[in-house]
């Protein structure tokens, strides 16, 4: 028999506090195996896009250690895997057009080969920009900027896929198209994603699990399983299961803010 797969993502009492004396994290355990959506929901200040930073390895914790795949963050290409990272703005280069600000992590690795563009041209297509490649971001919507954001990290065919509330400063209706959107492209590439928001209807709508943290310091209080089928559409936004799970999550968060008020907001 072969063993099983280790996990994704292993947080192992892993914590942070800043130079300045702030402590963004108690330690916080959590694993989160292949093929998983798992979304980070909380109050601002309780450590949410921290935690995501750390799983990233663009934060370093100040104690206890986080695996990938079994491996420190920092040897996951070396294992054979990939992590992509999606902002809460979509960071694009203005000066570029559509297409070379997807290419931006293959010109970075020295990459001009060609199947790194067809690579392009795919994950363009995923996001239904195929026809925008030669757009300036300065031409596109803010949801458009934030799907060429998403194609730039497909490009990097990522097994794991850590998104920072990339759709929260959309309006409702291009929100929603795109965690549908979103949702499909984690079936089809069969990806991991971690995915942080402050949205309780975005967190039933989209995960598998949904962990809700408390601040200050941030903390796990609750992880609530979305035991509920894919793929989901808009009526299961409307369905009594998914005010059952909305409800639950609301309740959580108000435990949640009457944990702590933060001083000084840490995402």
């Amino acid at each position: 028999m072969s063993s099983p797969a280790p996990p994704a993502v292993e947080i192992l009492s892993a914590d942070k506090t800043y130079s300045n004396g702030t402590r963004a994290l108690e330690p916080v355990s959590l694993k989160i195996q292949p093929g998983e959506f798992v979304t980070l929901l909380g109050p601002s200040g309780c450590g949410k896009s921290t935690l995501l930073k750390m799983v990233a390895g663009l934060l370093t914790p100040t104690d206890g250690r986080i695996l990938l795949w079994n491996k420190p963050v920092d040897q996951v290409e070396a294992n054979g895997h990939r992590v992509a990272f999606v902002f809460q703005e979509a960071t694009l280069m203005p000066w570029s057009r559509v297409r070379p600000n997807v290419r931006l992590p293959l010109d970075l690795r020295g990459d001009t080969s060609d199947d790194g563009n067809r690579r392009v041209d795919e994950s363009l297509a995923l996001v239904g920009l195929d026809k925008f490649a030669n757009a300036y971001p300065r031409e596109l919507s803010g949801g458009m900027q934030m799907r060429v954001s998403i194609a730039r990290a497909l490009v990097t065919q990522p097994d794991l896929l850590l998104m920072d509330e990339p759709f929260g400063a959309l309006d409702e209706i291009t929100r929603n198209k795109l965690d549908s959107d979103l949702l499909e492209l984690w079936a089809q590439k069969k990806l991991t994603v971690v995915f942080v928001t402050h949205s309780i209807y975005e967190a039933v709508y989209l995960s598998t699990r949904v962990v809700v943290m408390a601040a200050r310091p941030g903390r796990v209080i609750e992880e609530v399983a979305i035991d509920e089928p894919y793929p989901r559409d808009n009526d299961f936004r409307v369905s009594p299961q998914f005010s059952m799970y909305a409800k639950r999550l609301q309740d959580s968060l108000l435990r949640a803010a009457a944990m702590g008020a933060p001083s000084n907001e840490v995402a």
